[in-house]
């Protein structure tokens, strides 16, 4: 049986070595490559083509959720599996909406790592049992995220730019001017995080910003 080639992205090396060493010692599954931020993950992704990417969620220069929508575009047959500390619906959801096959928790048993991997790649979703059930209904029953405590990691970096924009006053030619975008570029993009965050005004987009630390108080 060919062994699943296996990739590791996260921002912590000694998490990435701890899990090297579990997966070393199955004969199926074998690490081919490691990295350190979203911009590395999609980089090392194209250029190893592993059959499998494990995948944090919060992590520099670029979060997990749009890494793995990059990934998933240039390489829409790669397994991907989130493995987090984030339980609440709007990460999982997110997660899946980008291309997820599989969502881990940092805190889960090694075993339950080595069935999602397996899981994943016969073809399967794997949800942590610690969230699925809860998922599974929000699903069934649709129930709506809000935007009370949602994280900045659900947007994409030109985003979190546009909100930290928003939040400063600038207005949208402004702001086209300073990121180089066209004017509908940055409307598309203020109705995305809007959609996004289900927020309905600049007042409450300057005070997610503010309470996610995008900008000062």
């Amino acid at each position: 049986m060919a062994k699943q080639r296996i990739m590791l992205a996260d921002d912590h090396a000694v998490l990435r070595a701890g899990i090297r060493s579990l997966l070393d010692l199955e004969a199926d599954m074998e690490v081919i490559g490691e990295a350190e931020d979203g911009l590395q993950a999609i980089a090392q992704a194209n250029k190893l083509q592993p059959d499998l990417v494990l995948i944090d969620l919060s992590m520099p220069r670029m979060n997990g959720t749009e890494a793995i929508h990059q990934i998933k575009l240039r390489n829409p047959d790669l397994k991907v599996i989130v493995m987090t500390v984030h339980k609440a619906d709007e990460y999982v959801r997110a997660a899946l909406d980008a291309g997820a096959n599989g969502y881990l928790l940092k805190d889960d048993s090694h075993h339950d790592l080595l069935a999602a991997i397996r899981s994943v790649a016969l073809g399967g979703t794997y949800l942590s049992p610690k969230i699925c059930d809860k998922v599974v209904r929000g699903y069934l029953v649709n129930e709506p995220l809000g935007g009370v405590g949602l994280s900045s990691d659900m947007l994409t970096e030109r985003e979190r730019e546009v909100v930290k924009l928003v939040a400063e006053g600038y207005k949208n030619r402004e702001i086209a001017e300073h990121l180089s975008l066209s004017i509908k570029t940055v409307e598309k993009h203020r109705a995305n995080i809007m959609r996004k965050l289900d927020l309905h005004s600049a007042s409450e987009l300057t005070a997610y910003a503010i309470e996610n630390g995008l900008v000062s108080r």
